[in-house]
C-alpha cells in the first residue's frame, strides 16, 4: 500500500504536458507567439534552426498573440518555432563578492573571473520606500570636484543629472567623480554607450583601486533595448542592496537618455503613437518611477546618492528627457559647449546649475560665499564682450570692477585638472581666501 501510494505522488509530480506556442511574426526585434498563454514580464525560450534556445521576454499581447522581444540579437529564427516559458528559477543572489566584478544586464558575469554568488536575494524590480520612511538628506556628500563641492555642494542620498551635448566632457568628468566621491560601494551603470568607452572607463577612470569597491553593469550600444533597460534596473536593485545593508553607495548611470531611448524602442514597437519628439507618452511616466527608486531608504545607517547622465542632443536644453529629468531630480549640472571650447575643464557652467539639497547640507557663510562668488561671475559675463571692444569703462560700477579683478582667479579655483583631488573642506578654505 506504501509503495503503490508513493507511486501515485511520484507520477502525479510528473507534467502531463508541456505547454508550447509557436513563432507566428517577427518585426524588427518584436516577435509575435501563439498557442500559449504568456503573461506578461514572463520569459520564454525560443528555439532556433540551429538547435539554440533564444531567452525573450513577454512585453505585451493582443488578443491570442503574445508580444515577445529577445535579450540579445534573434538570428535564425523561423515561422513555427517552437516557444517554451522559461522555467521558474530562483533570482539573483548578491554578496560582498559582486565587489570588482563586471556583468551584463541579466546579472550574468562578463569579466571571466567564474560565477557570482551571495546569501542575499536580489530583487528583480528597484524596491519602492514609502516617501515618508525616507531618510532625509543631511549630510555633505564630497565628490571631489572643487566647482560641485563648493558652489554646487550635493548631500548623500540626493538624485542629481549630468546635462550636457555630446562629446563636452560628461564621461570625463563621470570619471573624476568616481575616483574622488567618499563612498563605501560605487555601482557604475554603463548603459547604451559605445562599446570602446567601458575598457576606457574602468581602466582609466576606475583604475584598480575603484574597480575593487565598485559593481560596474554594462549594456553598450549594440545590446537589445530589452537588455538596455535589464541592465539600468540591475544598477538600481545592486545600489539598493547595499544600501539597505547600511552601507554609503554612489550610483552612477551613464546614461539616463539612453534608457529612455529604449525605453522608446520597445513601446513604438508595440504600437504605441509617439507624442513629444517622437517620444511615447509612456516615457515620461516611467522615468520617475525608476528616479524614485533611488535616494535614501528607511535605515539611517545606509545612503544612496546618485548621478545621471543626460544627454541634451544638439544643446538643447529644453530636450524632452532633459527637462523631465529636470524636473524629477535634485538638482542638475549643466556643462557648457562654450567653456570647453575655451579650455575649461571641468566646463561646469555654474549659472545654469543648481543643488536642490545645498540648503540642508551647507552652512549659511558657505552658501553667501557659492552666491557672491556666482554673481561675481555673472557681471563679468556680462561686460566679457565688451571688453576687447573697449566699451568697459572702469570706475562706473564697483562690483563689475571687483568682478574683472577676481575673474582670472575665480577661473583658476573652477577649473581642476583631470587626476586633481579636491577634498570638500579644502575647497571651502580656498573659496574663502578667494572672496577674502
Amino acid at each position: 500500500m506504501i509503495a503503490a501510494a508513493l507511486r501515485r505522488v511520484e507520477l502525479g509530480e510528473v507534467p502531463v504536458a508541456t505547454p508550447t506556442g509557436r513563432l507566428v511574426g517577427a518585426s524588427g526585434l518584436l516577435l509575435e507567439s501563439a498557442g500559449c498563454a504568456l503573461r506578461t514580464g514572463q520569459r520564454c525560450m525560443i528555439e532556433a534552426a540551429s538547435g539554440e534556445w533564444i531567452a525573450a521576454q513577454v512585453v505585451g499581447f493582443r488578443e491570442q498573440i503574445s508580444y515577445l522581444m529577445p535579450f540579445k540579437k534573434p538570428d535564425g529564427l523561423s515561422t513555427g518555432a517552437r516557444v517554451l516559458p522559461a522555467p521558474e528559477r530562483a533570482g539573483l543572489a548578491i554578496g560582498p563578492s559582486w565587489l570588482g566584478r563586471i556583468v551584463n544586464g541579466l546579472g550574468e558575469p562578463i569579466d571571466g573571473l567564474g560565477r557570482l554568488g551571495g546569501e542575499h536575494a536580489l530583487a528583480s524590480q528597484p524596491p519602492r520606500i514609502n516617501p515618508l520612511k525616507k531618510t532625509p538628506v543631511h549630510e555633505p556628500l564630497d565628490v571631489g570636484v572643487r566647482a560641485i563641492n563648493s558652489m554646487l555642494t550635493l548631500g548623500r542620498g540626493q538624485r542629481v543629472g549630468l546635462m550636457a551635448g555630446s562629446g563636452v566632457g560628461k564621461s570625463v568628468l563621470l570619471g573624476l567623480i568616481t575616483r574622488q566621491t567618499v563612498a563605501d560601494v560605487v555601482v557604475v551603470g554603463l548603459i547604451g554607450e559605445r562599446g570602446r568607452e567601458v575598457r576606457e572607463f574602468i581602466d582609466l577612470s576606475l583604475g584598480r583601486a575603484g574597480l575593487a569597491r565598485a559593481v560596474v553593469v554594462v549594456a553598450p550600444a549594440d545590446e537589445s533595448p530589452l537588455m538596455r533597460l535589464r541592465a539600468t534596473e540591475l544598477c538600481h536593485s545592486i545600489a539598493a542592496h547595499y544600501r539597505d545593508q547600511g552601507q554609503h553607495v554612489l550610483l552612477l548611470v551613464d546614461s539616463l537618455t539612453r534608457y529612455a531611448m529604449a525605453r522608446r524602442e520597445v513601446a513604438l514597437a508595440l504600437g504605441e503613437p509617439p507624442a513629444t519628439r517622437g517620444y511615447p507618452p509612456s516615457v515620461f511616466s516611467l522615468l520617475p518611477e525608476l528616479v524614485e527608486s533611488a535616494g535614501n531608504g528607511e535605515r539611517a545607517e545606509g545612503s544612496m546618492s546618485a548621478i545621471y547622465t543626460v544627454l541634451a542632443e544638439g544643446d538643447d536644453q529644453q530636450d524632452p528627457v532633459v527637462d523631465t529629468a529636470r524636473a524629477i531630480l535634485d538638482g542638475h549640472i549643466v556643462l557648457s559647449r562654450a567653456l570647453a571650447e575655451r579650455g575649461h575643464y571641468p566646463a561646469i557652467d555654474i549659472a545654469q546649475s543648481i543643488s536642490r539639497c545645498m540648503a540642508l547640507v551647507a552652512g549659511r557663510e558657505h552658501q553667501a560665499w557659492a552666491r557672491q562668488l556666482k554673481q561675481l561671475a555673472g557681471r563679468y559675463e556680462q561686460v566679457r564682450e565688451l571688453m576687447p571692444l573697449g566699451a568697459y569703462v572702469p570706475g562706473a560700477d564697483p562690483l563689475t570692477d571687483r568682478a574683472v579683478q577676481l575673474f582670472p582667479r575665480i577661473e583658476a579655483f573652477l577649473h581642476q585638472g583631470v587626476n586633481e583631488a579636491a577634498p570638500l573642506q579644502d575647497c571651502l578654505q580656498q573659496l574663502q581666501e578667494l572672496l577674502a
